[in-house]
């Protein structure tokens, strides 16, 4: 079957584009906020060899001691329009959130299928599942409605809870070998672009080039159990690893 998909159909317009650097890279965190934590550094893994419940300050995997306040000041908005603290989301439970690229994203379509194809492991562990995009509320339903997402859906039309997690954003990160040959598998999957969504000013203004991530936490707003950040689109990590934060499966 052949399939020919050009750069200017399948990514939004590149005029505009805010550039990152790209100089950064996916991190799996296994917990533990104890001083006598064995600390081993390897390539992109930072690993805490303690008790997944053991909790780690937010600011120790981020690289940044700002960090931890610049999440807590991040606010998202719910489908009614509702602003929420994002540390919310995990004050008082555990949960698995993904960032999406942007809510037209072909590859955040079928990273929603992912996880929720998971989600009865994650209720029966009293995990909740969350998605997050950058962009309108008016966006974010529209997503919710294609896709029927079991999760809770939140937009953040500032996007600064990715800059806060420091996701990376850029050309390089976008249009990459494993990308491209991702996105001819999942059309020939039946997944799509939506390009109304797309090529709406939330998503153009900021070119379209945003990667997202997972992250699993709570309960405890610090309390960050796991981060995954997309090296390029189409990142999706082990499921097994996030099951393991999330669920101790």
């Amino acid at each position: 079957m052949a399939v020919t998909l050009s750069a200017a159909t399948l990514f939004p317009n590149i005029l505009g584009v805010r550039r990152t650097s790209t100089n950064q890279f996916s991190t799996r965190v296994i917990p533990s906020a104890s001083p006598n934590a064995n600390v081993s550094f390897c390539s992109s893994r930072v690993d805490f060899s303690r008790r997944r419940s053991d909790v780690v300050a937010f600011s120790a995997v981020s690289g940044s001691p700002d960090a931890a306040s610049l999440l807590d000041s991040v606010k998202v908005f719910d489908l009614k329009g509702n602003g929420i603290p994002i540390s919310d989301l995990w004050k008082d439970r555990t949960a698995v959130i993904a960032f999406a690229r942007h809510f037209g994203c072909v590859f955040c379509r079928k990273r929603a299928d992912y996880l929720a194809s998971k989600k009865d492991i994650m209720d029966e562990s009293g995990v909740a599942l969350v998605l997050i995009g950058p962009g309108s509320i008016d966006q974010a339903k529209s997503f919710s409605e294609q896709t029927k997402f079991r999760g809770e859906v939140y937009a953040d039309p500032s996007h600064s809870s990715y800059e806060a997690l420091r996701f990376v954003s850029g050309i390089t990160t976008t249009f990459t070998p494993k990308a491209g040959l991702k996105i001819i598998q999942l059309y020939m999957e039946g997944y799509r672009q939506d390009w109304k969504l797309s090529f709406e000013q939330d998503t153009v203004s900021r070119g379209g080039w945003q990667q997202g991530g997972i992250i699993v936490a709570g309960p405890g707003k610090s309390n960050i159990l796991y981060i995954h950040k997309d090296k390029e689109a189409g990142d999706d990590p082990d499921i097994k690893d996030i099951l393991k934060a999330c669920c101790g499966v």
